[in-house]
């Protein structure tokens, strides 16, 4: 089974999306709004939390993660900028006990 990410990794990993999320986004050449749309948020609530006003969830980081791994001009960027490495895909590897 894999193991778990504790809280503090898991707020790890979104601080560094967060901090990220600007530039994920102009490499794509997608909107607030528009990226907004993609992810079922509302802009205001992107704004927020590209400001820092406030802090994205872990359920917003996967669909986040999915989003720009989905994509060849943000997807090789994720690894670099420590978003998407060998832990988390661990941590949603699932094998069973068999």
């Amino acid at each position: 089974m894999p193991k778990g990410l504790d809280a503090e990794t898991k707020d790890e990993f979104i601080k560094n999306l967060t901090e990220n999320l600007p530039v994920l986004r102009a490499k794509l050449g997608i909107t607030q709004a528009e990226l907004a749309d993609k992810i079922g948020i509302s802009r205001q609530t992107l704004i927020a939390i590209e400001m820092g006003k406030r802090v994205m969830s872990w359920h917003m980081f996967v669909t986040l993660t999915l989003f720009f791994l989905q994509n060849e001009s943000t997807k090789m960027l994720l690894p670099a900028v420590n978003v998407y490495n060998k832990e988390l895909i661990d941590f949603f590897n699932y094998e069973s006990d068999k």
